[in-house]
């Protein structure tokens, strides 16, 4: 039996005055909620993990929780950080592992790699040139890019965004 949402505000409710049985149901199907909620997002074998991890931020945040509000949205809320914070732990972990295994280009490969993107520059306006220089090649923040080339950070979006798609055009057309 799935616990409502009514159910599990009222469970909360009452955990929070120290009703330890309330408290336990209330984890148990805050468990399920956030298995079959993660499930869906990342791979089955980091779920529990989660799931656990999660449960121990439910724990140290429930007396944040408002008994006038419902309890799924608060619950969906504490999640949606922990998922974020996983994904960015395993493309952290990806990238160190890749980081070992990259090539360096030699010198030569290098300046025909950069005479080949001064040529694919040429042909954009001096705008998209730039904003795509400074964002995709330099790594600069769009925020950074647009204090640098004077545009607005909007300006930079969508020079970017055009320039790689008349770039992709250019090369597809080849």
């Amino acid at each position: 039996m799935r616990a409502t949402e009514p159910d599990l505000a009222r469970l909360m409710a009452l955990a929070q005055g120290g009703d330890r049985a309330a408290y336990r149901a209330v984890l148990e199907a805050s468990g399920t909620w956030l298995a079959r909620y993660f499930a869906r997002r990342i791979a089955p074998s980091a779920v529990d993990d989660l799931v656990q991890d999660t449960l121990v931020s439910v724990h140290r945040k429930r007396a944040t929780y408002d008994p006038a509000r419902p309890y799924l949205p608060w619950l969906a809320a504490i999640a949606r950080y922990r998922w974020v914070d996983q994904l960015r732990r395993t493309y952290r972990a990806d990238e160190t592992m890749l980081a070992d295994d990259i090539a360096v280009a030699s010198g030569e490969e290098a300046i025909a790699a950069r005479i080949s993107l001064d040529r694919l520059f040429a042909h954009l306006p001096s705008g998209q040139a730039e904003a795509i220089r400074l964002v995709k090649i330099e790594g600069l923040s769009v925020a950074e890019a647009s204090m640098r080339c004077h545009q607005s950070e909007s300006l930079v979006k969508v020079n970017v965004h055009r320039g790689l798609k008349r770039l992709a055009a250019m090369i597809e057309s080849e």
